[in-house]
């Protein structure tokens, strides 16, 4: 079987009546197996009348695609030479996904139902079913048709949300998955492990199944459990790993999002759904995907010893190749309701960019992605950022910390002008505007960013060790 490399994500999800502005978020960090893993970021245009056929680079799957196809936003490797990998999204009709959330299914039930080689797998997922969706149950629909159809070559989450819903869906063998409705007062964060619990098989407007998999479950003697039906029991793991890899940064974000509870990270009992303590917001989420552990004894940037500094695996990584939010505003309320925020770089260092998704652009700095650095390109840009803040971290953080800051507020302020102008503005004209404002967001991000950079070096080149202070005595 194909080894992932696009295998070591975390997943945020908040419902609307969790969120301070009462609207559906879902995030990711989309992280690699190596640092240097350049992703664009652009908007596929709406397609019609269309005859071709998509065949994976990476498992060689062979679909032939809808004639037609809604307008989304998509962010692929720079480098297709591995997959597509569009990760995430959110098309014209105000859908937005993000795939995947990497996860491991247990061998007892891999026994029974292999993956797939030739399968969909995280390379193909958002390009095949973004695009054809008008809501996140429809995308569970969608996509749990083409693992009927095709297989699954991968165990992985994936995040379905509109205005109204949030749905996780978890594919875990070759064709069989559940997946559950987000409740409004509840938040997850997902890491790596299968997470999904309970699954009432009564309840249909909750919760969605694969064909068959009672029946697969019971013919298999598959359910551990003396009572109920729980899919992290019967299809997940809980090794060594998992605690040091995975559920400490579970434990972590829900640290966070409810300090009363005590938890141990290392713990496979963490719930999946939680209710927060106080209502989410965007620049929570953003915390959590930019968190090291901060402000415990786990931080390897910080002042533990240096088993502690390694012992668990960390949610912002130096190998996080594209740090997305996808928020859907109430389009009742304001006319610019889709927003993108989009990190590159090590998400701890950089900031959250604001694009609006109902544009048919994003900027030319986020679709240019040489193959060496080149501060033109924002993914270049950031990652440049990255390595000269963490290489003078004590000197840096603090200068670091409120550049973001700074650049946090003017987003708000920025998205209020917005909603402010585009009262009442509909079709061509708004998407018109909402292309123009991209622009001058990414402007705005990209010259704060150098000047920051400039700021960052010529501090720099003062702490060099070859230096040498003469003693007036000598």
């Amino acid at each position: 079987m194909r080894q992932q490399t696009h295998m070591a994500c975390t997943s945020i999800m908040v419902g609307k009546k969790a969120a301070m502005n009462g609207v559906n978020y879902i995030a990711r960090n989309e992280d690699n197996f190596v640092a240097n893993w350049p992703k664009r970021f652009f908007v596929q245009p709406a397609v019609s009348g269309r005859h071709e056929t998509y065949t994976s680079p990476y498992n060689k799957l062979s679909v032939e695609l809808p004639e037609n196809g809604y307008r989304y936003t998509s962010s692929p490797d720079a480098n297709q030479d591995e997959g597509w990998y569009e990760e995430d999204g959110i098309n014209e009709k105000n859908v937005g996904m993000s795939a995947t959330e990497s996860v491991t299914a247990n061998e007892k039930v891999l026994a029974y139902d292999p993956l797939i080689e030739n399968g969909v797998a995280e390379d193909s997922i958002t390009t095949l079913v973004l695009p054809y969706i008008n809501s996140a149950r429809e995308g569970v629909k969608y996509l749990g048709d083409l693992i009927a159809k095709y297989g699954s070559t991968e165990s992985n989450g994936v995040e379905f949300f509109d205005e109204d819903e949030i749905w996780y869906m978890e594919l875990a063998t070759g064709h069989h998955w559940v997946a559950i409705r987000i409740p409004d007062d509840c938040y997850v964060i997902a890491a790596n492990q299968i997470g999904i619990e309970n699954i009432d098989f009564n309840d249909s407007e909750n919760y969605m199944w694969s064909d068959g998999i009672q029946k697969f479950v019971s013919e298999n003697d598959l359910n551990p459990d003396l009572t109920g039906w729980n899919f992290r029991h019967i299809f997940g793991t809980s090794t060594k790993q998992d605690r040091h890899y995975n559920t400490p940064r579970v434990w972590y974000g829900q640290k966070v999002l409810n300090p009363s509870i005590e938890q141990d990270p290392e713990s496979d009992a963490l719930p999946f759904l939680r209710k927060p303590e106080k209502k989410i917001s965007v620049e929570d989420i953003q915390y959590i995907l930019a968190s090291h552990y901060n402000e415990t004894k786990f931080d390897p940037i910080g002042g533990g010893s240096e088993d502690d500094k390694r012992r668990y695996r960390a949610i912002s990584l130096s190998r996080t190749a594209n740090s997305h939010i996808l928020q859907l505003r109430d389009s009742k309320k304001v006319a610019a309701n889709a927003i993108e925020w989009k990190a590159l770089g090590i998400p701890s260092f950089t900031p959250y960019v604001p694009f609006f998704t109902n544009a048919d652009d994003i900027d030319e700095s986020y679709s240019y992605v040489p193959e060496k650095l080149d501060l033109k390109s924002a993914y270049w840009l950031y990652e440049s950022m990255s390595m000269i803040v963490e290489s003078h971290y004590s000197e840096f953080a603090t200068a670091n910390l409120d550049y973001q800051k700074e650049l946090a507020s003017w987003s708000r302020r920025k998205i209020a002008a917005v909603d402010k102008e585009t009262v009442g503005m509909t079709g061509q004209k708004l998407t018109d505007y909402l292309t123009e404002q991209n622009h001058q967001i990414a402007k705005h991000f990209n010259d704060e960013a150098k000047n920051h950079l400039a700021d960052l070096v010529t501090k720099g080149t003062e702490m060099s060790k070859l230096t040498f202070k003469m003693d007036p005595n000598l």
